[in-house]
């Protein structure tokens, strides 16, 4: 089988769950078919059963890429092209909003099916318009369109199958739930105290650990008006870069500039780190923090599981799917979120549900170390990927099978 996989995030460009999910997804899925990588960015290379061609737009240049409607037409023209390399193909198998356009148009050329999965939805996170302006409203006109020409889509949870229903009217049987999976014999328990020490951090006291990009979904500003109520004798560790706007990383700079005014022991680090060294971050940390407000899946989640340590994250998307209660951490309930100002509806009580259990396990090294091992026990059992891509190509002959009876 011949699998055209579309991304915009690709090796040696990730910055978020998708890209750490096509990185997965593709090497897997080369044992089983040749696939084709097509992707934002310059990374051209030949592998023994994966080609992958980066595309670069030739159409619109970037030089004011302050304009967010240049950056749309910067995306769409890497669309046309990303089709226009894509000669031959059975299956066409999309990944976020940034690449649909190219699937569409590929599906009809090529007369082969298009599967689309759900990391987001863009109707989800109107926060958005802050990064795109008008082109917010393109993107998710683009994801509508997408979903209703789909012949199967795989959602990451079953959160997100609801979600994509209920959004896009499309029918339920089109929608497959297929988790997010990780690589467990990378993301494993790993120490290394140099590493600490060369982000000032004290590997003598405890911390607690965010890794995200500065974004309004991530609840990094929930996280750090929480740690004014965690524990004194911990650090905080804010791994966070890649801010989406220029507004909302310096509204992010403020809040820790106030939070360090107020306590000891905040350290930011604010370039996106590579795995390598995220996951001795991971390993080291008591507690991992996830105060997301809107979350598909959260394959981070995994990944600090698979680390054996414990996360408290906020009830919502797929992170309960990842989480066990009282088990591998906490899930902290958040009602609902304001579409005006993106924040919880009661922030205070959600910051002090959430201070309050990593209190618990910033006072109770046993409990952490109990819960950390249960969830990597939970990642081993259920969040492989060979496993999960394994699924993904059976699913890929469903569909091919069901698109050709229908075009017969």
């Amino acid at each position: 089988m011949r699998i055209a996989l579309f991304s915009n995030e690709f090796p040696p460009n990730i910055y978020g769950g998708a890209g750490v999910h096509i990185d997965f997804l593709s090497q897997e899925l080369a044992k089983l078919g040749q696939v084709e990588v097509r992707c934002f960015g310059n990374q051209p290379e030949e592998k023994d059963a994966m080609n992958i061609i980066g595309i670069q737009s030739s159409l619109t240049k970037m030089e004011d890429a302050s304009n967010p409607h240049i950056k749309m037409f910067n995306n769409l023209s890497k669309n046309v092209e990303m089709s226009q390399h894509t000669l031959l193909a059975d299956v066409i198998h999309c990944h976020t909003w940034y690449t649909h356009l190219a699937g569409i148009f590929s599906r009809e050329l090529l007369q082969v099916p298009l599967i689309l999965t759900t990391h987001s939805l863009e109707t989800h996170r109107p926060w958005k318009v802050e990064q795109l302006g008008n082109g917010y409203f393109l993107s998710r006109w683009i994801e509508n369109h997408a979903y209703n020409t789909a012949d199967g889509v795989i959602a990451v949870s079953e959160q997100m199958k609801t979600d994509v229903v209920e959004a896009y009217g499309i029918n339920p049987e089109k929608v497959t739930v297929i988790h997010n999976g990780i690589d467990p014999e990378f993301y494993k328990p790993t120490f290394d105290n140099n590493l600490l020490l060369e982000y000032d951090i004290n590997p003598d006291i405890p911390f607690v650990l965010f890794v995200g990009r500065i974004t309004r979904q991530k609840g990094i500003s929930q996280l750090i008006s929480a740690a004014k109520y965690f524990n004194k004798n911990c650090q905080i560790v804010l791994c966070a870069g890649a801010p989406d706007t220029e507004e909302i990383a310096k509204e992010t700079e403020d809040l820790i500039a106030e939070l360090k005014s107020q306590r000891d022991g905040v350290i930011l680090i604010s370039e996106m780190l590579p795995r390598e060294k995220i996951k001795v971050l991971y390993s080291h940390a008591r507690v991992f923090a996830c105060p997301s407000l809107y979350e598909p899946f959260g394959i981070i989640n995994l990944e600090a599981l698979s680390c054996e340590t414990p996360v408290v994250g906020s009830a919502v998307g797929g992170i309960p799917e990842i989480i066990t209660e009282d088990e591998t951490g906490y899930l902290i309930p958040l009602e609902s979120v304001s579409r005006t100002d993106f924040n919880p509806k009661n922030p205070e009580e959600f910051q002090r549900n959430f201070a309050s259990k990593i209190n618990l396990l910033l006072e109770n090294e046993t409990l952490a170390t109990t819960m950390g091992q249960a969830g990597r026990k939970r990642v081993l059992e259920k969040f492989s990927w060979e496993s999960i891509s394994k699924t993904t190509y059976n699913y890929y002959e469903e569909v091919i099978s069901k698109f050709e009876k229908e075009k017969a």
